[in-house]
């Protein structure tokens, strides 16, 4: 089967894309054939599969559940940096004193949905211990996404040095360790910045469950990938996740405009409850 060269007909595309909105909303128009074919074509080949209908059949099977999860991972975009869209991290320094208040001990809860391998909330957790730690503030971020596979790399903390290039030399020293020996050309998160963060599996079509709502959600480059109406119903589901006053991070090409929702909006890709 090593050269097998899979046909995805259109109905198998069909089913596929069907699948996948009603599992996770992520919307797979007609121009997304060949990034499946390509993407799923690998996971046809090592399991064996005939046919991209023959796939489907087993996903949808109960026996076939840990494929399904495979197969979101395999379709789930993952493009991540630390700092990206470094505008909103001079945001955070601005509000973060005024949300956790004049206490000397702030209290913080941040969800970042969809973080990917990791960069996100580890940029995040440097951007809080940098403006709030000194005051013995408490600090948490629950990191998300729907694949199992980048939440694995996210947890371990470890990249290689083109990847934490845009991170300024000060955090590097102070929040990295450098990789000795066969971990040579890589940094790893430092265990207190890494404790942090809890990263979980969150499929953000679910109601969110958590046990305290968040001050600041950052939901960026996500909700993209989404039809209106699931984009609608994700962003009631942050409104109702945020504290009185907490603030809602898209990404910079997203905005709210065209939304039915309730939050006010402060400045392009940042709103408030």
């Amino acid at each position: 089967m090593a050269n097998t060269v899979y046909e995805l007909r259109d109905i198998d595309f069909e089913k596929i894309s069907q699948l996948v909105y009603k599992q996770c909303g992520i919307n797979l128009h007609e121009g997304k054939k060949e990034l499946v074919k390509a993407r799923l074509g690998k996971r046809l080949k090592e399991g064996n599969f005939k046919s991209f209908a023959d796939y489907h059949r087993y996903v949808t099977t109960e026996e076939g559940i840990n494929e399904l999860v495979a197969m979101i991972d395999s379709l789930s975009t993952n493009l991540t940096s630390f700092f990206r869209e470094e505008r909103h991290f001079y945001k955070l320094h601005e509000i973060l004193p005024e949300i956790t208040g004049s206490s000397s001990r702030g209290r913080l809860r941040v969800w970042c949905a969809g973080c990917s391998t990791g960069e996100e909330p580890y940029s995040l957790a440097m951007t809080l211990k940098e403006v709030l730690n000194g005051r013995g503030a408490d600090l948490k971020i629950m990191a998300t996404d729907i694949s199992t596979m980048v939440l694995r790399t996210a947890a371990v903390g470890i990249y290689s040095v083109d990847r934490v290039k845009k991170i300024p030399q000060p955090l590097l020293r102070k929040y990295f360790q450098i990789g000795q020996g066969k971990w040579q050309g890589n940094y790893r998160v430092k265990k207190d910045l890494r404790n942090m963060v809890e990263f979980m599996r969150f499929n953000l079509m679910e109601k969110p469950s958590f046990a305290e709502p968040f001050d600041v959600i950052f939901c960026r480059n996500v909700m993209i990938y989404f039809d209106k109406e699931t984009q609608n119903g994700l962003v009631d589901r942050f409104y109702n996740g945020l504290k009185e006053g907490g603030y809602l991070f898209v990404g910079h090409s997203e905005s709210l405009t065209g939304l039915t929702h309730r939050f006010k909006y402060v400045e392009p890709s940042v709103y408030r409850k």
